[in-house]
């Protein structure tokens, strides 16, 4: 009978020790259930005095797991990390003191990785998945104070731990993406991580994939990649073919490609599309402008009289194309000041073109023909002359802007006023050489 009655005490013991190791877990469980149902937006909102006994919850929840995660008996169970994961996590998310918040999240996140280890069948997902969030609203928070800051770096270190804890939140994605970009200007290693996940985001449903194309064709441009700029904004452009800034972006790096006469055709449908955009008509004047360039470019080179006179010829014709496409950037936007400033240019070339013609005529010819030339760049200068001033009178500190206005006194044929033009291109001259070299 004695050993009877031992033997019961015995068993009442065991079952009590391990009620006690259970218990724990029990209650840590209890107290993290309390605080979400407190902490919750709408609880809060009725009820302001139920964040102080959510802080009690929480806290108490934690004492609770910690004695769990200390007793051999428990301290091994999916459940105890799971659990402790998701109360650390809660508790670094509430703490808004970088200095004790910081290991509270390194223990959240020790435990997330040893629950998502230990739990094969799935049955502390609920936890596991609480406990990510956690991680990801803390980083979340964290990044976005670093890239206010202008730590790009940091954030893209805090914004890639939320997209780890979350890797299908296409927001994780995108922040990424955004701060490496940033991060790049210091270190170019930061370019490819934005590249990979702007790359990412396309394989997703996110909303903004029009402007990633667009961020991507830049970056690809940055690292000196054409061909992969090219491949990716034209792969933007064939899924949104009426995105004006994608195609402003295949004409832009086109251009830079030197690929000007295969992209007009796309100017033209990206106009008809759009027919209102200023930019659109800026970049056909543009390219009108370059193949322009490119004729006159090989004219200097050709020897063959015909040849080069052709090639004059073709110059002179697509920089009236490109006046023509400027003027209508510019009665979109009179205020648009790279279209005046281009619009300038564009009608002044054939004046300086025929000024230096006057002034290498043979000596043998007549002073009709000089005054001849210099009459005809006399007038082209005059229609060049509004287009000039509206520049310079939109960005006053423009190298470039006054430096088309000094050309323009200086060519000009006005015997007349000679002397008030020449003291005007002085003037103008005394302004480029106080501005700093770059400034355009």
């Amino acid at each position: 009978m004695k050993i009877k009655l031992l033997m019961a005490g015995l068993l009442g013991l065991i079952s009590v020790t391990a009620y006690a190791q259970k218990g724990a877990l029990k209650d840590a469980q209890e107290g993290y259930d309390n605080y979400n149902v407190e902490s919750s937006s709408a609880a809060t909102k009725l009820s302001p005095a139920l964040m102080a006994k959510s802080a009690t919850d929480i806290n108490d929840a934690k004492t609770a797991i910690d004695k769990a995660a200390a007793n051999e008996k428990t301290s091994a169970l999916p459940q105890t990390f799971a659990l402790k994961a998701a109360i650390y996590g809660a508790l670094a998310v509430r703490d808004t003191v970088p200095a004790t918040s910081a290991p509270l999240l390194a223990t959240a996140e020790d435990a997330l990785k040893k629950a998502k280890e230990l739990d094969t069948k799935g049955e502390n997902k609920k936890l596991i998945d609480a406990a990510n969030i956690s991680v990801a609203q803390y980083n979340s928070s964290l990044g976005v104070k670093e890239y206010q800051a202008g730590k790009y770096d940091l954030a893209y270190k805090a914004f890639d731990a939320y997209r780890e804890a979350l890797p299908d939140d296409t927001t994780a994605i995108y922040y990424s993406a955004l701060a490496a970009s940033n991060a790049g200007s210091t270190d170019p290693k930061y370019y490819q991580y934005a590249i990979t996940n702007y790359n990412t985001l396309l394989t997703t449903k996110y909303s903004g994939n029009a402007k990633i194309y667009n961020y991507l064709a830049t970056l690809y441009m940055v690292n000196k990649d054409t061909a992969n700029a090219i491949k990716i904004v034209s792969a933007g452009v064939a899924k949104y073919p009426s995105n004006a800034q994608l195609r402003e972006q295949d004409i832009r790096i086109s251009l830079q490609a030197g690929k000007g006469n295969e992209i007009l055709g796309d100017i033209q449908s990206a106009i008809t599309n759009d027919p209102k955009n200023k930019t659109l008509y800026y970049f056909q004047g543009l390219t009108y402008s370059r193949i322009g360039d490119g004729a006159l470019d090989k004219a200097t080179k050709t020897k063959d009289a015909a040849a080069k006179a052709a090639l004059n010829q073709t110059g002179l014709d697509n920089y009236a194309k490109a006046a023509d496409s400027y003027k209508k950037a510019v009665a979109i936007d009179p205020d648009y000041f790279d279209a005046n400033f281009n619009l300038g240019y564009a009608l002044m070339k054939p004046a300086i073109d025929n000024f230096n013609l006057a002034a290498n005529l043979p000596s043998n010819a007549s002073q009709k023909d000089y005054v001849a030339l210099r009459t005809k760049a006399d007038a082209q200068f005059d229609l060049a002359l509004p287009y000039i001033q509206k520049a310079v009178s939109l960005d006053p500190k423009s190298v470039n802007a006054l430096t088309n206005l000094w050309n323009y006194y200086r060519g000009k044929y006005d015997p007349a006023n000679a002397a008030d033009n020449k003291a005007k291109a002085a003037d103008v001259k005394k302004q480029i050489d106080a501005l700093p070299a770059t400034k355009n």
